[in-house]
C-alpha cells in the first residue's frame, strides 16, 4: 500500500511542474509536486516571457501577474538585439526586438492585456511554485522519481528521499512527468520522440560586472559579439545576456560537442567575458558556470493511458526564440483544467486524450522554430566574411570591408541590413508565440472553415474566434464604475464561459441548466448597453464574429470550444450537445431525460 495519496503527482518543479500545480491548487485539486533537488533553479536560464504566457499568471490571479512585473525587465529594457565587434567596441548593427517597433508594439497592445518581458527563471519558478505552496500544494524537495507503474484505477510511483536514502511510494489518480530534457518518466513511459538530441554543445557563464557605460545608451536583452575567434558553436560568434540591468550577466560559449565538456573556471570565465566585452582589464564576480547542448527533439506523443508529460520533458530545443518556458507554462494550462475536470466527475476521462492531440503539433513546432532560427545567422555571417575557415586575419579584413567606399562595400553593407532585419523570425516572431488553434474532440467546430492567415502567420497575431483559437482580446467596460476589463479576464478562472450580447439572455437559462446536469458552473456574460459589461468602443462587436444573439463557448483555458453565429432554436439543446462532446460525455442525453 503506498504511503502517500494525491490526486495528481507532479514530478519536476519546474515552469511546467510549478503551474500546473499551481492551477490544480486553485481549481480545488489535490496534488503534490515533488523536486529532486533541494530548492529551485539556481541559474538564470530560461527569460522571455511572452504575452500568452503572462496572460496564464494573469488568469491565476492579478497579483501573480504583478509580482511577475515587478521582478521583470520590462519590455523596454528587452529594447534592440544588437550585433557589435564587442560592447566596447564598434556596433555593427541593430534590430528592434520583441515588440518594441512601434508597428509590432501596436500589435502587441491589441493582441493582450499583458506585457512581454523578461523574467529570469530564478524569479519565474518562486513566483509559481510559491503560488502553488500557498494554495494547497503538497510539495517536497530532495525527493528523486526511481520509477512508476500504472494500473486502470491509477499510478503507483517509487520516490527516494535524497536526505535519508529511503525509498517510499506515492498513489496517485495521475502522473505528470516535468522533470526536464532527460526526463525518466518519459523513458519509462516508453513515449515516441523524433529529432536528435546533444546536436552542439554550449555553456553559460554568469557573472556580475557594472557594464553601463557600454549598454545603459542601447538596452537589449541580447549583446551579439561578431568576433574572429569567439566560438559559440565554433561560429564567430558571442553571446552577452542580460540578466539584470545592468549589472549581471549570462555568456553563451561554444565547445566542441565532440570533445569532453570542458571545466569553466574564473580564469577561463574573466578572459571569455573580456573578450566579448572588449574591455582587457574587466573583473568579474562568477556566478555559476554550466554546460548544455543544444537539442532537436520532440515527443510525437505527449501521454500514455495516466501519465503525461510536458515542459522540457517533451520539447527538447536551444532558447531561440524564447519559447521553452512559455511553451511549457502553456502545456500546464492547457492539461490542468482538464485534470479538474475529469477528477470532479465533469468529464470522461477521454478529456485526457486532447491534451496531446492539442499539444504535441506546438510542440514539433517551436522545437523546429527554434532550430530553424539557429541556422538563420548564417547570412549574417556571410555578409560580414566570417564563413569560410579559421584565418582570423582574412575574416576581420572582410569586415572590415563593410565601412569602405565604392559599390562592393554598398552591396555588403545592404546585406548585412537586410541579414539582421530577417532575424525578426527569432526576436519578434509574435505569431509563433500567440497563433495555436487547437483541433481536437475538445473542439467542436461544426464544419466552420478555418480562417487562413491573412499575414506571415509567424511574425503576426491574427484572432479570431474559430473554435479552437484563443478568444481575442478586447477591452470591455463595467456598466456601474467604468473600470475596463479584457475579453479574457470575463473567462478562465477554471470555468466555462459563454459570451453572448442582448437578445441571448437564452443561452444564460440553457448554460444554468445544462450546467447543472453536468455538475460543471457556466459563467455567462451578456455584452451590451445597460448590462455588466458594455462595449463602449465596438472593438468587440468587430472581434466576435457572431451576432448579438450568438454563442461562443470558452474552455477555462481562453480558447474558443465552440461558436454559434446566432440564436439556434433549441439552445438547451445545442449546448448539451457541444459540452457532451467536449467533454466526452456520452452519457448526455440519459441525464436530460432524468
Amino acid at each position: 500500500m503506498a504511503e502517500i495519496e494525491t490526486d495528481v503527482l507532479i514530478i519536476g518543479t519546474g515552469p511546467a511542474g510549478s503551474v500546473t500545480a499551481a492551477l490544480l491548487s486553485s481549481y480545488g485539486i489535490e496534488n503534490m509536486a515533488i523536486n529532486r533537488y533541494r530548492w529551485l533553479a539556481n541559474t538564470p536560464r530560461a527569460h522571455i516571457t511572452n504575452q500568452r504566457t503572462m496572460e496564464v499568471l494573469r488568469d491565476l490571479g492579478k497579483e501573480v501577474e504583478a509580482e511577475a512585473y515587478m521582478h521583470a525587465a520590462h519590455q523596454d529594457l528587452m529594447g534592440e538585439n544588437v550585433f557589435c565587434e564587442s560592447l566596447a567596441g564598434e556596433e555593427i548593427g541593430r534590430m528592434k526586438s520583441w515588440g518594441n517597433h512601434p508597428l509590432s508594439k501596436a500589435e502587441h497592445l491589441l493582441s493582450s492585456p499583458t506585457m512581454m518581458n523578461d523574467l529570469p527563471q530564478t524569479f519565474m519558478e518562486p513566483i509559481l511554485f510559491g503560488t502553488a505552496c500557498r494554495r494547497g500544494t503538497q510539495a517536497r524537495m530532495s525527493t528523486e522519481y526511481l520509477s512508476h507503474e500504472q494500473d486502470a484505477e491509477g499510478v503507483t510511483t517509487t520516490c527516494r528521499d535524497r536526505l535519508s536514502g529511503r525509498d517510499f511510494t506515492i498513489r496517485s489518480k495521475f502522473l505528470v512527468g516535468a522533470d526536464g530534457g532527460n526526463s525518466l518518466v518519459a523513458e519509462q513511459a516508453g513515449l515516441p520522440f523524433e529529432g536528435q538530441m546533444g546536436v552542439g554543445g554550449s555553456m553559460n557563464i554568469v557573472f556580475r560586472a557594472d557594464l553601463s557605460k557600454y549598454v545603459a545608451h542601447r538596452p537589449s536583452v541580447l549583446y551579439w559579439v561578431m568576433q574572429p575567434g569567439s566560438d559559440v558553436g565554433g561560429i564567430g560568434m558571442g553571446l552577452v545576456r542580460m540578466v539584470r540591468p545592468w549589472n549581471e550577466w549570462l555568456i553563451v560559449w561554444g565547445y566542441d560537442i565532440n570533445e569532453p565538456a570542458p571545466v569553466v573556471d574564473e580564469a577561463m570565465a574573466t578572459q571569455v567575458a573580456r573578450q566579448l566585452v572588449g574591455d582587457p582589464e574587466l573583473e568579474i564576480e562568477l556566478l555559476s558556470a554550466n554546460t548544455w547542448t543544444v537539442n532537436n527533439m520532440y515527443a510525437t506523443h505527449m501521454q500514455k493511458d495516466r501519465v503525461f508529460i510536458m515542459g522540457d520533458a517533451a520539447h527538447r530545443h536551444p532558447p531561440s526564440n524564447g519559447l521553452g518556458s512559455n511553451t511549457s507554462i502553456q502545456d500546464g494550462f492547457n492539461l490542468a483544467w482538464k485534470f479538474a475536470a475529469v477528477i470532479k466527475g465533469q468529464a470522461d476521462q477521454s478529456l485526457l486524450d486532447t491534451y496531446s492531440v492539442e499539444r504535441a503539433p506546438v510542440a514539433k513546432q517551436i522545437v523546429t522554430r527554434a532550430n530553424q532560427s539557429i541556422g538563420e545567422f548564417g547570412p549574417i555571417f556571410e555578409s560580414l566574411g566570417m564563413t569560410g575557415g579559421t584565418d582570423h586575419e582574412k575574416i576581420q579584413a572582410n569586415m572590415d570591408a563593410r565601412c569602405d567606399a565604392g559599390p562592393e562595400a554598398e552591396k555588403q553593407r545592404e546585406a548585412i541590413r537586410e541579414a539582421i532585419a530577417f532575424k525578426k523570425y527569432e526576436f519578434d516572431a509574435h505569431g509563433v508565440e500567440m497563433n495555436q488553434r487547437y483541433k481536437s474532440d475538445a473542439v467542436v467546430t461544426d464544419g466552420q472553415m478555418e480562417p487562413a492567415f491573412e499575414l506571415d502567420a509567424e511574425l503576426h497575431y491574427q484572432p479570431t474566434t474559430w473554435p479552437g483559437a484563443r478568444i481575442p482580446h478586447v477591452w470591455v467596460f463595467e456598466h456601474d464604475t467604468g473600470d475596463k476589463h479584457s475579453t479574457l479576464d470575463l473567462c478562465g478562472q477554471g470555468q466555462f464561459t459563454i459570451l453572448t450580447g442582448i437578445g441571448g439572455e437564452a443561452w444564460e437559462r440553457a448554460a444554468k441548466t445544462v450546467g447543472a446536469e453536468f455538475s460543471l458552473p457556466i459563467r455567462v456574460h451578456i455584452i451590451g448597453p445597460r448590462r455588466p459589461f458594455v462595449d463602449h468602443t465596438g472593438d468587440w462587436a468587430r472581434a466576435r464574429e457572431i451576432g448579438d444573439t450568438g454563442c461562443l463557448l470558452v474552455r477555462p483555458d481562453q480558447h474558443v470550444a465552440w461558436r454559434a453565429e446566432e440564436m439556434v432554436g433549441d439552445p438547451e439543446g445545442e449546448l448539451r450537445r457541444v459540452l457532451a462532446s467536449v467533454l466526452g460525455r456520452s452519457d448526455a442525453s440519459a441525464i436530460a431525460a432524468e
